[in-house]
This record gives C-alpha cells, structure tokens and sequence, in this order.
C-alpha cells in the first residue's frame, strides 16, 4: 500500500494527504518531523537525503518534493480532469503550482515563522510587515486571476493547481494578520470547502 510519511501540520504534506483523497487512494500515514518521528535519522534520509517530509514509498519507488508527489499520484490515476494531458493545459496547471510553491510561499514564510510558530528568529517588525504585505500582494494577484476564470485557478473546473493553491489560501484567512478584501478568493474559499479532502486536509483548524 502506498505509504505518505510526514507530519500532518505541514502544508506540504497536507497538499498530498487531499490528494489522495480526491483520488480516493487507500493509503498509509506515518508521522515524521519536529514533533513526531526525526527525519535526520539513517533511515529516513536514506529515502530523502534532505530529511524533509513529505516522502511517499510506493512500493519499490520512493519520491520526495510534494508537488512532484502530487502530480505523480494524479498521472499514476489517470486522471486528467485534475492534471491534462495535452501540453497547453498541464503546463497552466503546473504553472500555477509552480508559482506557489516558490512565489506564494516564500512571501509568507517569514510572518508565518514569526505569528503562528513563535520563532525568536523571525521576530523582526519590519521583517514581519514586509513578508505580510507581500502574501497580502500575492493574494491579490490570485484574486484576479479567479475573477477572470469566475471558478478555480485555470478555468471552469477543479484541477491540481487548486489543491496547492488552496492550502495557501487556507493560511492566508488563518494567519493573525490585516487582510484586504479579495472576493473572488473569498468566493473560492467557500467553493473548496465544499469539498471533503479540504475539509479534512486544509480547513480543519490547523494554519
């Protein structure tokens, strides 16, 4: 059975767990990182020698970085209407979860670190202030690009982007911050949380 290993606060790993459940794949999760199984270990870094989560053992193969992970577990489905299979309309999907996963989440990082974790090293104010200004800037670009579409991120229909995407969203509406009014992503929020994978993975109380 396919094995997800990593601690179930992490976005990242988060973003796999709904994965697995749009799919509606049996899987197991293992707990690994601060707080749960150490990821320095021998053996967790003999299958991530990053000793970051998540990692998935499937099988004989062992693959790390979450979105890779996700895209490999929708094309190992089959399933297009979440990842297309024409060139054109995979790489909007992988576009925007490119984007989020080096723009988006490197604009929130640091107030994430500082608000939510209470790390004495992100405690600088105008470090703070910055990194909420560029998550709130960021957002916005989100927000217009789902006003132009009127549904999910590159269209009409839910796709994998929306996963990445919507934990990233959760965050945003989590943090203990000043945030702008974004209709569109507000409307968006909503329209996911009528979906179960994100209720359990991504709206369920954690940031």
């Amino acid at each position: 059975m396919l094995k997800v290993l990593g601690k179930s606060p992490s976005i990242n790993v988060r973003k796999v767990l709904w994965t697995c459940v749009e799919l509606g794949l049996p899987f197991e999760h293992e707990e690994w990182g601060l707080g749960f199984r150490d990821t320095q270990t021998p053996e967790f870094t003999a299958l991530n020698p990053n000793a970051m989560v998540p990692v998935i053992v499937d099988g004989d193969f062992v693959l790390w970085e979450s979105n890779t992970i996700c895209r490999y577990l929708v094309q190992r489905a089959g399933r297009t209407d979440l990842l297309p299979g024409d060139a054109a309309g995979r790489a909007r999907v992988e576009q925007w979860m490119d984007w989020q996963a080096t723009e988006l989440n490197n604009s929130w990082r640091y107030a994430f670190m500082g608000l939510v974790r209470h790390s004495p090293l992100h405690a600088d104010a105008s470090a703070l202030a910055a990194s909420v200004a560029e998550f709130n800037r960021h957002m916005a670009m989100l927000d217009a690009q789902l006003a132009r579409t009127g549904a999910y991120v590159t269209g009409t229909h839910f796709t994998l982007a929306d996963v990445v995407l919507g934990l990233s969203t959760h965050r945003w509406h989590s943090l203990p911050v000043a945030r702008p009014a974004l209709p569109a992503v507000a409307a968006y929020y909503e329209r996911l949380s009528a979906r179960p994978g994100f209720l359990r993975h991504g709206r369920n109380g954690q940031p």
